[in-house]
């Protein structure tokens, strides 16, 4: 334990573990979430997560094939985890915003509706993909 007391909270290992699991309202408290379901963001990816940490200047990297425990489905969708880092080799916090690892979930759960990715409406790329159905009705040749 005295080993583990002796490393500095700069080291990557000792940066907080944030899953896309802990900010999402489709899971219960039991299958891993960890802010009240009001704030929490419907499926968050982890590159979502790294995306709004890195941009408020926190100390933050993406590890890809990690995956939570609780999570039952596979898919590439639910795979990552984010390390960020909280404090600096002295002890001090990197941000005085962010003094625990609640305060950064609830940020991020805040910030990942705003993204450009999400605040896309899907109504803007349907009128081509309507024009491109109409165009197929007559391409098809009729079998004897």
């Amino acid at each position: 334990m005295a080993c583990a007391a002796a490393r500095s909270p700069a080291d990557q290992d000792r940066f907080i573990c944030i899953y896309p699991a802990y900010l999402n309202n489709k899971k219960t408290i039991a299958e891993g979430r960890r802010i009240p379901i009001s704030k929490a963001v419907e499926n968050p990816t982890a590159t979502e997560i790294q995306d709004v940490c890195a941009a408020v200047g926190l100390n933050v990297f993406l590890e890809k094939n990690k995956m939570y425990s609780r999570e039952w489905n596979r898919d590439v969708q639910y795979r990552g985890r984010v390390r960020v880092q909280l404090k600096q080799e002295d002890g001090s916090l990197c941000l005085v915003q962010f003094p625990s690892r609640k305060s950064v979930m609830l940020y991020a759960a805040e910030m990942i509706p705003k993204l450009k990715t999400r605040t896309q409406k899907p109504g803007v790329g349907d009128p081509s993909l309507q024009q491109g159905e109409g165009s197929k009705k007559g391409k098809g040749k009729k079998k004897k």
